[in-house]
């Protein structure tokens, strides 16, 4: 049974899970758009703006949260850019746009990008 467990699977472990959304999510930030399948970005979303809203605010303990899931390019990207590029804005930091799906296994593809 499921009960109490959120999220999708992807057939991977814990531990996998988290390394493909650190990974995602430091290619987000960094390209700032990027496209990947329907699922991945849904989930994505979650974990990209929990760390935009860590970025809004400048302290030791939020760096530090932060350095433990992303690079210092990332962290300082967050803090400089981004930070103070969603300020006012309460949440929804993310946007993502279906398109065709893939060529090769037709999969659901998406567009996650960060909102201007």
């Amino acid at each position: 049974m499921r009960h109490r467990k959120k999220g999708r699977k992807f057939k991977k472990s814990k531990e996998q899970k988290i390394a493909m959304f650190r990974s995602l999510s430091s290619s987000l930030i960094e390209k700032e758009k990027i496209t990947t399948t329907e699922a991945k970005a849904k989930e994505l979303r979650g974990f990209t703006e929990k760390a935009i809203t860590r970025a809004k605010e400048d302290n030791l303990s939020n760096r530090r949260l932060l350095l433990k899931n992303f690079s210092n390019q990332i962290v300082e990207k967050l803090f400089k850019e981004l930070g103070s590029r969603y300020k006012d804005r309460k949440g929804g930091y993310t946007r993502v746009i279906k398109i065709n799906p893939r060529q090769g296994d037709a999969a659901k593809m998406a567009i996650i990008e960060l909102v201007k």
